[in-house]
């Protein structure tokens, strides 16, 4: 064991050599002299599954019926690989597909990188439940390998999801640069959604599929701790996808654009190293990223919901009436997505498909708000029909459908406040262009802060608004059923924000597409192929015009830009009313059933609002370590890029010059991703041991911490990169002291919106998930070594955390003598 973590420290270059791996050892002696006489655990190891099948529903017992929707989980991953295959088979010029190989076989490169690096992380988590399941609680050796097993499962999931869609957008990219040559903006359009569909109804169909497995083929007994072991791995590997990737992609779209300044070159100029990187980037972070984020984000409020369930419901009835009403309403709402996804293609179709000229973003809006309108009523239909009486209460059906149909009200309402921020026809980003164009990019960037700002406060009161909703009706009867029916009503607001998960992922991996598409063109230089227009037309079928096909690419580039910021704030909106279900969990267990303890979560208990004070500082640190780690790997990737651009000598950039900038993002990424990583895990540790209501307190703190700083910093960001946009598309002023000016405006804004924000949403739940373990542990150890034993290991553990910390900046610093 300190083998591998000698290893894991030199690799951060510290001179923390022994001292990770010896804290573990002492905790483990420690665990292992206090093992003898353990009190009953509690929490998550204490979850049993019910006789699912002691139910009916509709003449079927509760097991089957839920064995129909294995069949439907089949069929979503049907229709993904189905739209796979057909954008495969899709036309596309050969120059256009080379380029894309060559970005997906960079992917490939980091992916394989990231994936070595997941499994050491992975590490940390399994020697945490092997202490906590195996040493303390004295589980069988094959039930701590089963839960072990999981874990790994839930990596694997989110790798795999992350995988896919990279391979699915690198298709879809050369295809939509391809369809532009035809000059008609639908298939333009059409194409990415028709990726981002692939990607959303595979991850769902994927995730619902293990979800379903646990609980109809692992033992009862077994389910609960499988489950959690699920959601720690699944969110481990978002959160080093999310964290690495965003890093990833900024350094490189940061090191590409720049240089549309400093040599006056146009966007994706194929001269430019860093421009191959910056479309790897555009995958690895808003490809990878998302994929990964989603899947985690369905997994985790599912088992959140779980656990209350399991905790909160006392009648055995009930929670199998709760449990197999909940995964219903999961496979209806894959199957309203594809609904909603055919209607609103026939629509679009017929009055978008002959068309010269669309506005992108419409057809995208009108999805969004079909499908929450078509899961509405299905949430209804089939709550009538599933739970008619819930118990003895026949009014509850359409109550709990109520309340989730408030949070599938926010996954179409958010986003039409976000494109109020960040659209290109908004009045906050066109104010970002007026002050830009008198001020500069000092004004510009002011305008871009008033934007974030305006819109954590709106979409804030709306969250607010919608729980309270939620929270009302929970008032009316649900507390007959279970302790603390609010937490439940706010649970099932998170998992209503789901309600169109595949339309949501589909919306949001629209942009990486149309971005790469845009790249993809210039990149393939097919413009300059001798006898091109002549081979279109003959191969083809195509009269081509080159410039009115850039002009589509970038008009919908802008739709893909706004379109990437509506997904954001409603996944971390569920990572924020996901933690208060799972916060309860800990609180169950801590309070014994809220029945000891409760004064204790109160301003009146000192502990608790340390703990909120703490939070606070924890994500502001967060923010800057990764902002830290893009700036530092964006100096050195500018810094090779004008020393190896060759303007005069070459048509395009060496392929190995194109490499070495993805090696510096890739290492850039990792470091960063290491020193962050190490820090959150231990100073989760850490805060746990210290007092678990000080734990409570800090836990509640990052996730309302982080829901506004995420927002402020999407849409500060996508603000800033569509005004970009409109001097581009609509005032056509590339290489002007505007354009200039918005450049670095939207260079500011990319690790607001593609590194720092994002990554918030998985560290909260990877916080809340992995703090289930470790405050149970920190209790066990308590009663059994007693208080001045935790509180040293808590000091250990921060002073690890600390270490790491001060890494992520003076660690992390621009040295001109390092190369």
């Amino acid at each position: 064991m300190r083998t591998w973590f000698d290893n894991l420290c030199s690799l951060a270059r510290g001179p923390l050599k022994i001292s990770v791996g010896a804290v573990f050892l002492s905790m483990l002696a420690c665990v292992s002299a206090g093992a003898q006489e353990v009190q009953e655990a509690g929490g998550e190891a204490n979850l049993k599954l019910p006789d699912l099948s002691q139910v009916s529903f509709l003449g079927i017992d509760g097991h089957k019926i839920l064995l129909f929707g294995l069949i439907f989980c089949m069929f979503g991953l049907i229709f993904g690989l189905a739209i796979y295959s057909k954008l495969k088979n899709l036309p596309v010029h050969k120059s256009m597909r080379d380029i894309s190989e060559l970005i997906y076989e960079t992917c490939k490169t980091y992916l394989i990188t990231q994936g070595k690096f997941i499994l050491l992380l992975e590490i940390f988590i399994a020697i945490v439940i092997v202490l906590y399941f195996g040493v303390l609680l004295k589980f069988e050796a094959m039930r701590v390998a089963i839960i072990l097993l999981f874990s790994l499962v839930g990596i694997a999931g989110s790798y795999g999801v992350a995988w896919f869609g990279i391979r699915v957008n690198t298709f879809a990219n050369s295809r939509t640069a391809f369809a532009s040559l035809r000059g008609k903006p639908y298939p333009i359009y059409h194409t990415p959604l028709q990726a981002g569909m692939s990607i959303g109804m595979m991850l769902i169909s994927v995730e619902l599929l293990i979800m379903l497995f646990i609980l109809l083929f692992i033992p009862g007994d077994y389910a609960g701790p499988c489950f959690i072991g699920f959601a720690i791995g699944e969110s481990l590997g978002a959160a080093a996808l999310r964290i690495a990737g965003g890093i990833f992609t900024k350094i490189a779209d940061i090191g590409s654009d720049l240089m549309k300044i400093v040599f006056k070159i146009k966007e994706d100029d194929a001269r430019n190293p860093g421009v191959i990187a910056d479309c790897t980037g555009d995958n690895a972070g808003d490809s990878v990223g998302p994929s990964a984020d989603g899947f985690e984000t369905y997994g985790v409020t599912g088992v959140a919901l779980i656990t209350f369930i399991l905790l909160g419901v006392s009648s055995p009835t009930v929670q199998v009436q709760l449990l197999v009403w909940i995964f219903i309403m999961r496979i209806v709402m894959l199957i309203a997505s594809a609904a909603a996804y055919f209607i609103n293609g026939a629509i679009a179709k017929a009055r978008f498909g002959n068309v010269d000229e669309m506005n992108y973003e419409a057809p995208l809006t009108s999805l969004v708000w079909i499908t929450s309108v078509v899961s509405i009523g299905f949430t209804y239909l089939v709550s009538y029909l599933i739970i008619p009486s819930l118990g003895q209460d026949t009014t509850q059906w359409w109550k709990l459908a109520t309340i989730i149909s408030c949070g599938t009200l926010a996954g179409a309402i958010i986003p039409e406040l976000v494109k109020v921020f960040t659209s290109t026809e908004s009045r906050h980003v066109r104010e970002v262009v007026s002050s830009a164009q008198e001020g500069g990019a000092s004004l510009g960037i002011l305008s871009g802060f008033v934007a974030g700002n305006f819109s954590a406060y709106y979409i804030g009161l709306a969250m607010v608004v919608l729980m309270s909703l939620g929270y009302l009706i929970s008032e009316m009867g649900l507390a007959t059923f279970m302790i603390a029916a609010p937490v439940f009503a706010f649970g099932l607001v998170a998992f209503g924000f789901l309600g169109m998960g595949p339309v949501t992922i589909a919306v949001d991996s629209y942009g990486p597409v149309t971005d790469n598409a845009q790249s993809v063109y210039e990149l393939s230089l097919i413009e300059q192929i001798p006898g091109i227009q002549q081979e279109l037309k003959r191969d083809y079928n195509i009269d081509v015009n080159f410039e009115r096909a850039k002009e589509m690419l970038e008009a919908n580039d802008g739709a893909g830009n706004t379109f990437k910021a509506t997904a954001k704030p409603v996944l971390i909106g569920t990572a924020v009313v996901g933690a208060t279900t799972m916060i309860f969990s800990i609180i169950m267990a801590l309070t014994h059933g809220l029945t000891m303890n409760v004064n204790k979560l109160s301003l009146l208990h000192a502990p608790f609002v340390l703990g909120l004070i703490t939070g606070g500082a924890m994500i502001y640190w967060f923010t800057g370590a990764s902002t830290q780690a893009v700036t530092t790997g964006a100096y050195r990737a500018v810094e090779f890029i004008k020393a190896n651009i060759h303007l005069e000598e070459a048509k395009a950039a060496s392929i190995e010059d194109s490499k070495k900038v993805v090696e510096i993002c890739t290492k850039y990424a990792q470091k960063g991703m290491l020193n962050i990583f190490i820090a959150v895990f231990f100073a989760t540790l850490s805060f746990a041991f210290v007092e678990p209501f000080f734990f409570i307190g800090y836990l509640f703190s990052i996730a309302i911490f982080g829901l506004y700083q995420a927002i402020f910093m999407a849409n500060a960001g996508g603000a800033w990169d569509n005004a970009k946009k409109i001097v581009e598309v609509e005032l056509k002023q590339k290489g002007t002291p505007l354009h200039d000016a918005t450049v670095v405006g939207d260079t500011v804004g990319d690790p607001f919106k593609d590194t720092s924000s994002v990554a918030l949403n998985p560290v909260i739940k990877f916080t809340t998930l992995f703090g289930l373990l470790a405050v149970e542990l920190a209790v066990q150890l308590t009663a059994t070594q007693g208080s001045n034993v935790t509180h040293a290991l808590a000091a250990a553990f921060f002073a690890v955390s600390f270490f790491f910390v001060y890494r992520s900046f003076y660690g992390m610093r621009i040295r001109q003598e390092a190369h």
